[in-house]
């Protein structure tokens, strides 16, 4: 079924599980949970545009929810970079091919989770910065999401809330940005042919555990200390990173 072994299908929900559930209680981080995940059994071209397509329907029922909190301002002057970083994204992802891209992911994912450590160790006060910064921190965030499934949406995160915003406008905003964001990824993905019959048979079967996996993580995310999950993501992402490398 959807050209994958039982226990290769096994592992793909088990993944995704875990990196919705991780969704369901930090509000980001499920690209950069699944993907390394997938790329043990699926190449790049299929682990990432399939995130994306989960993800969209996650942002379709958060948009609905939630559009009374989006900051509208902050939102316009944040599209633009995001897309122009996106379409940066689709370009090296669709000329490199598949062992570069996990070489790539591998090493950005130890950078990453290094530098959540530090973050969650020694701390960080608390920032404010100008309107200057949201061309660099969307594009860069674009350019990143589009070619590792995730991971580039936490420089956006930093940069909304070194702006002061409330926490209900916090998330509604960023949710609304992403559902942009994977708009045009979803486009350049469908454009340059990675939507095959695989992909979208892979996309119904993890409907269900998608759902499944964001109401679990909404129950824990109130039971679980913040610097607690901080930590023991970044070691978990500190080992996919390693993993990838090795593979």
């Amino acid at each position: 079924m959807a050209g994958l072994g039982y226990l290769e299908l096994l592992w793909v929900a088990v993944s995704m599980f875990a990196a919705f559930t991780v969704r369901g209680m930090s509000g980001f981080g499920a690209g950069m949970i699944s993907v390394p995940l997938l790329a043990f059994v699926v190449p790049l071209q299929v682990a990432v545009p399939l995130n994306s397509l989960l993800v969209f329907v996650l942002f379709i029922a958060l948009m609905i929810r939630d559009h009374r909190q989006i900051d509208w301002t902050e939102l316009r002057r944040l599209i633009p970079p995001t897309m122009v970083g996106a379409v940066a994204g689709l370009w090296l992802f669709a000329v490199l091919d598949n062992r570069v891209l996990v070489l790539l992911l591998g090493a950005f994912l130890i950078v990453y989770a290094l530098y959540m450590l530090t973050v969650s160790v020694l701390g960080l006060p608390q920032l404010r910065c100008s309107t200057r910064w949201a061309w660099p921190a969307g594009a860069v965030g674009g350019f990143f999401d589009t070619i590792f499934g995730g991971g580039g949406g936490t420089l956006v995160v930093i940069y909304v809330n070194a702006r002061g915003m409330a926490r209900d406008s916090f998330r509604a905003t960023l949710a609304a940005l992403w559902f942009f964001e994977m708009l045009a990824r979803i486009a350049g993905y469908a454009w340059s042919g990675y939507y095959t019959s695989q992909v979208l048979w892979l996309l119904v079967l993890m409907l269900p555990v998608m759902g499944a996996a964001t109401l679990a993580g909404e129950r824990l995310g109130n039971r679980i200390d913040g610097e607690t999950f901080t930590r023991l993501l970044a070691v978990l992402l500190f080992a996919s990173g390693i993993s990838l490398l090795a593979k």
